[in-house]
């Protein structure tokens, strides 16, 4: 496939607009896609190999944060920059691939799950083209979230990746990220097999836990989170971290209602989503 080749709309179809090409790519060398679905290739200089020769078993999901695909794209793919994602999905529902997935790109950043670190040795980062909360933060068009789909499913197969490790930045990273976001729709991928997901149990008023809480209720509440993949530490005392995993939780698994306040519907829905794990990790 030619660097930067975009596919022609057939009869009937809506014509796409030119794909937004980075300054400075042409000396790159290109690379066949691993992913029947990526209709160009733009490859980034930003990668490295995998620790260890590991092999991804898990997806990562990102909105780019960027006024527009031109931007996002120059950032990912420049020298310098120091950020990368092995795809990027445009709002059209075009795939880009800039790094091969055997390579190790640079997405997660200080990150963690399930008591690993390094991230990115371990996931396939996928960016998709949002304005994300600075800028507006916009519904994802449907056509981009089929191709997510369809993305995540491949890549799933290929790699035998489970659901339950198909996950947001703002998860392996709630202290300093929040995408995807709590728009992203979550259902619909689970829905078809991509992420692990239960309905989320309504919100109702009662008690909750929130900041300056201690006790065993607290603690209980970081080893769940913990035990789903979550990096807190088990404390008892409900502090800013703990904040910030329940905030990261809530935008994943339960949206109405993002405060960083355990209350009983998140309390709740954090108990479905153990109880629906595989026996072998829930045991872990």
């Amino acid at each position: 496939m030619p660097q930067g080749s975009s596919t022609s709309p057939g009869n009937g179809s809506k014509p796409r607009h030119p794909l937004p090409l980075p300054k400075g790519i042409a000396d790159m060398q290109t690379f066949t896609p691993d992913s029947s679905v990526v209709s160009d290739v733009v490859p980034s200089p930003n990668y490295g190999d995998r620790a260890g020769g590991r092999a991804p078993d898990m997806i990562v999901l990102h909105y780019t944060g960027m006024p527009d695909a031109e931007g996002a794209l120059a950032r990912l793919c420049t020298v310098g920059t120091d950020v990368s994602a092995h795809y990027v999905v445009l709002e059209d529902g075009r795939i880009v691939q800039c790094v091969p997935e055997g390579k190790r790109a640079w997405h997660a950043g200080a990150s963690s799950w399930s008591g690993e670190k390094d991230i990115n040795s371990c996931s396939i980062g996928i960016e998709i083209v949002n304005r994300g909360h600075d800028w507006g933060y916009p519904d994802f068009p449907l056509r981009q979230i089929a191709a997510v789909i369809a993305l995540c499913r491949g890549i799933m197969l290929r790699r035998n990746i489970v659901p339950q490790r198909v996950l947001g930045h703002s998860d392996v990273a709630p202290s300093r990220k929040q995408d995807p976001g709590e728009k992203f729709p979550w259902a619909s991928l689970a829905n078809s097999g991509v992420g692990h997901w239960v309905f989320p149990a309504p919100v109702v008023p009662g008690e909750v836990l929130k900041s300056g809480a201690t006790g065993d209720d607290v603690r209980a509440l970081q080893e769940a989170l913990r035990r789903y993949g979550y990096g807190i530490e088990v404390s008892g005392t409900y502090d800013a971290p703990t904040v910030e995993v329940v905030t990261a939780f809530q935008r994943h698994f339960r949206p109405a209602k993002v405060d960083g306040i355990a209350d009983r519907s998140t309390l709740t829905t954090l108990q479905a989503l153990l109880a629906a794990l595989p026996a072998e990790t829930a045991a872990r």
